[in-house]
């Protein structure tokens, strides 16, 4: 199965209130996560997925992309619209986006 992947650049230019998963664990995501994403660690992705909306194209993201291409893929096999974000926070800082710090909510 081929994941759909967006890049960082096309991540910002996405509209407001777009559904956006960051897979990394708790301490990856208070150093610095992308505004608006919701912490589900890759470990919990499996047993959280109802968690996920149905009726929407979900995004995921993880540190470099690799963990967010596997949760992705599990999620298109739950019949889920999920698209992989290329390069990850690690992308999405470089690039100089807006980056939020503090507790993990989720």
């Amino acid at each position: 199965m081929t994941v759909p992947t967006i890049d960082v650049t096309d991540l910002a230019a996405l509209p407001a209130g777009s559904v956006l998963i960051d897979v990394r664990e708790a301490g990856e995501y208070v150093e610095g996560h992308v505004p608006g994403a919701r912490l589900i660690p890759l470990g919990d992705v499996v047993e959280r997925v109802d968690e996920i909306p149905t009726d929407t194209t979900v995004y995921v993201i993880c540190q470099m992309g690799g963990r967010s291409a596997k949760a992705a893929g599990f999620l298109l096999g739950q019949g889920i619209d999920a698209v992989n974000v290329a390069g990850g926070t690690g992308a999405w800082i470089a690039a100089g986006e807006p980056v939020v710090t503090g507790e993990a909510a989720g």
